[in-house]
């Protein structure tokens, strides 16, 4: 029946609207942490295409004849540090391994202990008041989920 919704998404017997909510909230979190990390990696890529550019400059400075320019730069910025002793892919382990990974541990755990483990139930109840009930272009689940 795809009218109902699954039951990984429903709220566990006993669990108030408030734990619900602030679940969802911590989750919201977690998911804005998430995104954070893809502009942390596009950080890193970005700074990492951006010194093969640099270096591609300081070669045709040399080659155009300005070798004392592309000496300094090579000197200067040629695969130099972003932050004191650390490369990028060095700033995205340390955050992967620290706080990334506290922040996603705490709020499995979190869900484990409130939510018996449920992913989601907070949109899944925002789902079911806004949809519109009946409606084939609404249904809680595709078709084929079943209970």
């Amino acid at each position: 029946m795809t009218d109902q919704p699954s039951p990984e998404h429903r709220v566990p017997d006993g669990v108030d609207r408030a734990t619900v909510e602030a679940v969802g909230r911590l989750t919201e979190g977690l998911e804005t942490i998430e995104r954070a990390r893809g502009h942390l990696y596009s950080f890193h890529q970005l700074t990492g295409a951006a010194d093969f550019q640099i270096g591609d400059a300081a070669e045709q400075l040399r080659a155009a004849g300005h070798g004392d320019l592309a000496d300094r730069i090579e000197r200067e910025l040629v695969g130099r540090n972003v932050i004191e002793g650390r490369w990028t892919f060095q700033v995205v382990e340390e955050y992967d391994d620290g706080y990334w990974s506290a922040v996603r541990e705490t709020e499995r755990s979190v869900r484990e202990e409130l939510l018996d483990g449920r992913r989601h139930v907070f949109e899944a109840g925002l789902k079911e008041e806004r949809r519109t009930h009946g409606d084939p272009r609404h249904t809680a689940r595709p078709a084929g989920r079943g209970e």
